[in-house]
């Protein structure tokens, strides 16, 4: 954030410490696009994205005398929105790690094409994930938990994080080929 938009999101803070609904709806209406984007590494779709970050924004807005000034704002808000998907992902936990899934079964090539993916492209293969994969991808991966963290918030074993995580990467890798292998026939074809 621009020292400009850090004094903005102080007084709208302020003003939402105050229960003024229109410092709310404005620091809601600031901060909502990039925790969508945080909100859609954990879900499978816009819509379930958009049920974390409204569960996130309610807790967040509920919870307001609990941020102390220790950190950047940005980052305790961003922070619930990773909560709320864990919470989601938690009660919906009636899925079963699968070790057959047609991506695994896809002819690895050598080839790899990174250069030509585009950011959207690999998020829609980390929404395709099964979703305990997805969600041990992205705490590890990208939030920068560690497996230890990840076991105790998710409620599994270490064990199960690090092998979910090398499944997920597995199946990403995958994917990559795949496409890698696609691209290069469309240039040979």
């Amino acid at each position: 954030m621009t020292p400009n938009t850090d004094t903005r999101l102080s007084a709208l803070w302020e003003g939402c410490l105050e229960n003024d609904r229109k410092q709310q709806e404005q620091l809601y209406r600031m901060l909502a696009p990039k925790m969508l984007a945080v909100c859609m590494r954990y879900a499978k779709d816009k819509d379930e994205a958009q049920d974390i970050l409204q569960e996130g924004f309610i807790k967040m807005f509920k919870n307001m005398n609990n941020y102390r000034g220790e950190g950047s704002l940005e980052g305790w808000i961003r922070r619930i929105m990773v909560h709320s998907a864990i919470s989601r992902y938690r009660k919906a936990k009636t899925m079963v790690l699968v070790d057959d899934f047609s991506e695994q079964n896809i002819q690895v090539s050598s080839s790899r094409n990174g250069n030509n993916l585009e950011a959207n492209e690999l998020m829609q293969m980390v929404q395709e994930l099964p979703t305990t994969y997805r969600s041990v991808f992205n705490m590890y991966a990208i939030e920068g938990y560690s497996h230890l963290e990840i076991s105790r918030r998710l409620g599994v074993s270490e064990l199960l994080s690090r092998t979910t995580l090398h499944r997920a990467r597995t199946i990403l890798k995958n994917k990559l080929n795949s496409l890698a292998v696609r691209e290069s026939h469309c240039l040979a074809g």
